[in-house]
């Protein structure tokens, strides 16, 4: 198996309590430079967004912003990326990530995280992908979804396959790791049907 070229990362536009959340951010960012792959992201500056872009290119690897209009000021758009594309709404942005992304990693943050993460999952559910979706659960921050996952199943509302769709790691070095053993997509993500 091979790394994926690009990565849209989601994560939160702000910094979090937990100085690990930032760790792994910082972490990610580095990796994903030294490895070569092209960093997708929000094109924000702050939270673990901006972290994640800095580390990237302070690693001397490559970042991709894509950013609506309306959150030019909100998350601070950065025009110091290598390209930042403006979006006119947020679902031209999940798109749009999602064109230019060979894989998934989602971080820590909030409810727009969520949203990124439930949204992507979702699509590959529907056959509308077969890329890859790690989530990186540090300190345990994410391992709600397993257990809500379950809670799908038991209830009849998920079949088992669904709990499939992604991954959750506990750490950076295990989400490369998730990464180089996923099958790659075949071309079979069809992206005219989103």
């Amino acid at each position: 198996m091979t790394m994926p070229s690009s990565i849209a990362v989601f994560c939160g536009s702000k910094p979090g309590h937990d100085p690990a959340q930032m760790e792994a951010a910082q972490a990610l960012g580095r990796g994903m430079a030294t490895r070569g792959i092209r960093l997708v992201y929000g094109g924000g500056r702050v939270g673990l967004m901006g972290a994640v872009a800095d580390a990237v290119q302070k690693a001397g690897g490559k970042v991709t912003g894509v950013i609506p209009e309306f959150l030019m000021k909100r998350e601070v758009g950065n025009s110091n990326v290598d390209e930042l594309e403006v979006t006119d709404s947020m679902h031209s942005r999940k798109r749009r990530m999602f064109e230019l992304s060979d894989a998934f990693v989602s971080l820590a943050g909030g409810l727009g995280t969520l949203d990124e993460t439930v949204e992507i999952i979702t699509w590959k559910q529907l056959h509308l992908h077969s890329k890859p979706i790690v989530i990186i659960s540090v300190d345990g921050y994410w391992d709600f979804m397993k257990s809500a996952t379950q809670d799908f199943m038991d209830a009849g509302f998920a079949y088992a396959s669904d709990a499939d769709l992604f991954e959750i790691v506990p750490s950076v070095d295990a989400a490369f790791d998730a990464l180089e053993k996923a099958a790659p997509d075949a071309g079979g993500g069809q992206e005219h049907r989103l």
